[in-house]
């Protein structure tokens, strides 16, 4: 399902709204290699690499977003996922690159299997790829860190990470 951003749930809410801070309920995907690497995409309206994900629609549930938004953005097809971080509340809220402030209500998600062929360009990238956590490409998101030290923390303990 894809849909362009008038059609979205968000892009609908947006327009009744104008500019008032809005909620967005949203996935974010962390996806390794054999190799260890991470999946960043290059985002085509801010330039910036980031992890795969984006806002829920309606009538989907929260994994469905997952699978949804990084097969949307890489063409990988998700076969197996497991949440690790919830991140909300107003330190969680950010104007975009259109000027529209939200506050995320975001879950984590390992890939833990997947197959398809990396697509490098895609509507919302304009490059793809795996790199290795210690040479991450620059601009890059702010969230990108936080999510890559959560899920090392949640592979070590064993618990949800609530940010």
């Amino acid at each position: 399902m894809s849909l362009s951003w008038e059609e979205s749930y968000l892009g609908q809410l947006r327009a009744l709204a104008g500019q008032r801070v809005l909620i967005m309920v949203s996935a974010r995907c962390v996806v390794r290699d054999e190799q260890g690497r991470v999946l960043l995409m290059c985002r085509s309206d801010n330039g910036h690499w980031a992890l795969p994900g984006g806002a829920m629609e309606v009538g989907e549930s929260i994994v469905e977003c997952a699978i949804r938004e990084l097969f949307e953005e890489t063409g990988l097809r998700a076969n197996a996922v497991t949440p690790f971080a919830l991140y909300s509340g107003p330190l969680h809220t950010f104007v975009n690159a259109f000027g529209d402030t939200y506050q995320l209500h975001t879950t984590a998600f390992r890939v833990d299997a997947f197959t398809g062929t990396l697509l490098t360009t895609t509507e919302e990238s304009t490059d793809a790829g795996f790199f290795d956590v210690s040479v991450l490409p620059e601009p890059l998101v702010s969230t990108v860190r936080p999510t890559l030290e959560d899920l090392d923390r949640f592979e070590s303990t064993g618990r949800f990470v609530l940010g």
